[in-house]
């Protein structure tokens, strides 16, 4: 039975879209700003099974832009605030919070932890993020990756392609060449954007792990980013 808050969606799409997409499951690893307003998007418009993935606790500096950021959250874990978020919008969520910093084995062991009928990567490190497309793609299993939202400021140049046509794009760049030393040229769809970034906007910190820069950001830019990401997993789940 299609509940009474999803009769908007079911208006859009139908009874047996919705349907379908309240019985998929979908795995979403890193909750920042792209990924956590991508999840939100993806259980606001019925995916009925959800795990979400994230080490990371909330700093005062994630407020501009991430949805489970904010005064009272500040130092509580991403991952668990954001469950209750998304636990409010669906209390019948079939939903599973694991609290871990992506590593090779555990990759591994989160991918072949179940069938997953699409994956999001949401990773912004750049090994633990090029290791986990390619185990993605060694298993067949549908994912879209997100490239660099920081730095830029102009939505309408957010793009949906293979990893093959990106351009102007540093994050892109570095996964392209990895991948490539890995035998993967293309396969891989990402949400981009080829807006050049300022540079005098990028802080470089050479001594932090596992981050080596901090880059500017504005509230709206991955929020875009991750609504383009669920509108991805969404229509595609839809085709199959």
């Amino acid at each position: 039975m299609i509940p009474y808050w999803m009769s908007r969606t079911q208006l859009m799409l139908g009874d047996e879209k919705v349907a379908s997409l309240m019985g998929k499951n979908v795995l979403i690893v890193g909750l920042g700003g792209v990924g956590g307003i991508c999840a939100e998007m993806i259980v606001r418009a019925g995916i009925g099974k959800m795990t979400i993935v994230d080490n990371d606790t909330v700093d005062e500096s994630n407020i501009n832009r991430q949805i489970q950021a904010l005064q009272s959250t500040v130092k509580q874990p991403k991952a668990q605030v954001l469950a209750a978020r998304l636990k409010d919008i669906n209390p019948l969520l079939d939903l599973t919070v694991i609290e871990v910093f992506i590593k090779e084995q555990i990759t591994i062991d989160l991918i072949e932890k179940e069938k997953w009928d699409y994956i999001v990567d949401c990773i912004d490190t750049l090994s633990s993020k090029v290791f986990f497309i390619k185990a993605c793609l060694d298993k067949n299993i549908p994912i879209v990756s997100s490239m660099g939202a920081g730095g830029k400021v102009d939505p309408s140049q957010i793009k949906v392609v293979d990893i093959s046509k990106t351009y102007q794009c540093n994050l892109a760049k570095y996964v392209r060449k990895r991948l490539y030393h890995l035998g993967t040229r293309k396969g891989v769809k990402v949400v981009f954007s080829p807006e050049a970034a300022d540079k005098t906007k990028i802080i470089e910190t050479p001594n932090a792990f596992p981050k080596k820069s901090i880059i500017g950001t504005v509230s709206y830019m991955p929020a875009m980013f991750g609504c383009t990401m669920a509108s991805v997993v969404i229509r595609d789940l839809m085709e199959v």
